[in-house]
């Protein structure tokens, strides 16, 4: 495993677990707090940031909802953070906390402190589909989220959408995505909706009607060809971008970079070691250390992340970095999926496009079985 070099800037997360209700299909560690307890937690992340002694390059507030906390919070956390000149730092927002100018969320705080990223949650511009997934704000409200960002002078916006909604249409998807368009997202996301048990639409199933797994990879194919005319990038499996805007900090995670995390159920992976925090905000404000997770970073995870992005899998790199060489079963695999129409593969360098994604669990399995 590699050595960390401590002079190079790593990304940071910061996992904000606050949220003013839980979503039916949220299985992240959140949930509603009382004010002291945002307090608390506060100050708890501040000291432990105070005390690292890394630079980063990438700085991530995810949740939960970051903004729910509010921007004096955020720039308070962001003050004890050592970030470069040209750090990527992203902020996380929920539509309901930000779009109103009534409220008192300030993005041009966000701005003055050094953030330059904003994240939304649009998961769809129809307002029925979007009461579904039990988000108070509208499609208009979204709107004025954004162009309140913009105002401020963070034109880096990305809005994921989900695919696979209740109700969700061909027609009402193509509605989501020129929504997006339009508002001027320079990012968008479109993840698949997969139904986790321990969420209350893994426990109440029947009370929704879910498009087929067919009709789904259908939508998924349909938002990528209509991303691509309008000039994005599909440059990750769930992931678009306008030239330029890929997230910077979402591909440490893809490439095998180092990061830190902090706060509840945050991961680290450092210097070829995982380690994470219990998913447990009292044991986190009781100073736990984290938890060591093993090594990370073998070739099996590689060939994975690897072929989540569009850039592919770099056999030349990969028997550089795991001094060995791949056997003809392998490129045959590869050469195989290329001729099938799933990807494009030159003899060394092999890649999924939009069809090659949606199989791609059974691409990377084939290709694992033929490690020595």
């Amino acid at each position: 495993m590699t050595m960390t070099d401590k002079t190079k800037p790593i990304g940071l997360y910061i996992h904000i677990p606050f949220c003013r209700s839980k979503c039916p299909y949220c299985d992240f560690y959140s949930f509603s707090p009382r004010e002291e307890l945002i307090d608390e937690y506060t100050k708890r992340v501040c000291e432990e940031l105070k005390n690292t002694h890394h630079t980063f390059d990438t700085v991530y507030f995810g949740g939960g909802t970051p903004s729910f906390i509010g921007e004096k919070r955020i720039t308070e956390i962001l003050g004890n953070v050592a970030f470069t000149n040209n750090a990527e730092i992203t902020v996380e927002c929920n539509p309901s906390d930000t779009g109103d100018k009534e409220r008192s969320f300030d993005f041009s705080a966000l701005a003055q402190a050094g953030v330059n990223r904003i994240s939304m949650g649009l998961q769809s511009s129809s307002d029925s589909e979007r009461r579904a997934l039990g988000r108070r704000a509208g499609k208009d409200e979204v709107l004025r989220a954004v162009e309140r960002a913009q105002n401020a002078g963070i034109d880096n916006i990305s809005l994921d959408l989900m695919l696979g909604i209740p109700g969700q249409t061909a027609e009402s998807l193509k509605g989501s995505v020129d929504f997006a368009v339009s508002a001027g997202a320079r990012h968008i996301s479109a993840y698949i909706l997969k139904i986790e048990e321990n969420t209350f639409f893994g426990r109440h199933p029947e009370k929704y009607s879910f498009p087929s797994d067919d009709e789904t990879a259908d939508l998924y194919l349909k938002t990528a060809e209509a991303l691509k005319e309008k000039g994005y990038i599909h440059y990750e499996i769930s992931n678009f971008a306008v030239p330029g805007y890929e997230s910077r900090h979402n591909l440490k995670y893809w490439k095998l970079d180092d990061y830190l995390g902090t706060g509840p159920a945050a991961h680290s992976f450092i210097g070829g070691k995982r380690s994470f925090y219990p998913a447990d905000i009292k044991e986190y404000l009781a100073g736990c250390e984290r938890i060591c997770d093993g090594e990370g970073g073998g070739e099996d995870e590689y060939i994975m992340l690897s072929l989540r992005l569009r850039e592919g899998l770099d056999l030349d790199k990969y028997e550089e970095r795991y001094s060995k060489t791949v056997n003809p079963g392998f490129t045959e695999k590869c050469r195989l999926y290329a001729d099938r129409g799933f990807g494009s593969f030159d003899g060394r360098i092999f890649s999924l496009n939009s069809r090659g994604f949606l199989i791609s669990n059974t691409v990377i399995s084939e290709l694992l079985a033929e490690l020595d």
